[in-house]
């Protein structure tokens, strides 16, 4: 048999061994496949649970005018670092607690006795927002929920203790800015709590209806009285003038007759008459001679 025959049969056998081995090696990883198969399906579906469990602790979305606090399980409270806007990986065993950082609103109202005590329900609109510096520290102190435990209480102490001292008619007419110093004065307080409240706004002052009508009626009364006293004052003042301007008037004259000669009269009377004499239009017809030698004159059309 030729050389090159045998040289084919013997690379065909290797081909089929070959395959064969392949065909084995196959067969081997069915059966292995096949075994572990449900393990691998407990596994994908576990992974694929952890993820869906996990991925809102994983993966942190801090939305526009927002800021974060990170609170890790080990450490506490991360006061250092405030993390802005955007996405954020961390621990799942950590925990990113979300602060709005826009200026807010908050409506409140609440009861005010004042000095004599009587009761005044002031209706406010409070103007807030945290510091963004100071977030970290407003947490770990504080909480999410500084609003109810450091603002509105805080500005209630202030107003009440300061609002006592006044009568109703003081607040309700706000005497002197009383209710602006008041403000003030609530301001600086609960700027010490990492917070910032840029206005307090009474929106409305509610009395008893008879107390209100009694004020407002009194305050009618007394802008009735000013109206009054001005009108008077107006027309004393207009006498006044009128007896200057008299005055006045009086002396004018009295230095007048003392200055005017018989000489000046009848040369202001001849000066007189030659003007009216050249006139364009008036016809002038002179009759004999008038009193003190002046002539008498007739304008006709």
């Amino acid at each position: 048999m030729p050389p090159s025959v045998n040289a084919t049969e013997a690379r065909e056998e290797t081909d089929f061994s070959a395959t064969a081995k392949a065909s084995a090696r196959r067969r081997r990883f069915r059966r292995w496949l096949w075994r572990k198969l449900p393990l691998l399906i407990v596994f994908t579906l576990s992974l694929l649970l952890a993820v869906v469990v996990l991925w809102h602790r994983v993966v942190i979305v801090i939305e526009g005018g927002h800021a974060g606090v990170l609170f890790r399980l080990w450490s506490g409270t991360e006061i250092g670092y405030v993390y802005p806007e955007g996405v954020h990986l961390i621990n799942p065993f950590n925990t990113m607690h979300i602060y709005e950082t826009r200026e807010q609103v908050a409506l409140h109202d609440f009861d005010v006795l004042t000095v004599k005590g009587l009761a005044l329900h002031l209706f406010l609109a409070i103007r807030y927002q945290p510091e963004l510096e100071l977030l970290g520290l407003l947490h770990q102190r504080i909480g999410p929920d500084y609003l109810q435990r450091v603002i509105i209480p805080q500005i209630e102490s202030v107003m009440r203790k300061e609002l006592g001292n006044y009568t109703a008619e003081d607040i309700y007419t706000n005497k002197e800015g009383l209710l602006t110093k008041t403000i003030l004065l609530a301001l600086d307080e609960v700027g010490r709590n990492f917070v910032h409240v840029e206005d307090i706004i009474i929106r409305s002052i509610e009395l008893p209806a008879k107390i209100k009508d009694a004020i407002e009626d009194k305050l009618t009364q007394e802008e009735l009285l000013k109206s009054y006293e001005f009108r008077v004052q107006t027309a004393s003042r207009e006498a006044e003038r009128l007896r200057i301007e008299g005055e006045g008037i009086k002396q004018y004259h009295q230095i007048l007759a003392k200055g005017l000669t018989e000489g000046i009269l009848k040369h202001q009377g001849i000066q007189a008459t030659r003007e009216l004499a050249r006139s364009d239009n008036a016809k002038i017809i002179v009759i004999g001679s008038g009193k003190d030698g002046l002539p008498l004159i007739l304008n006709t059309p």
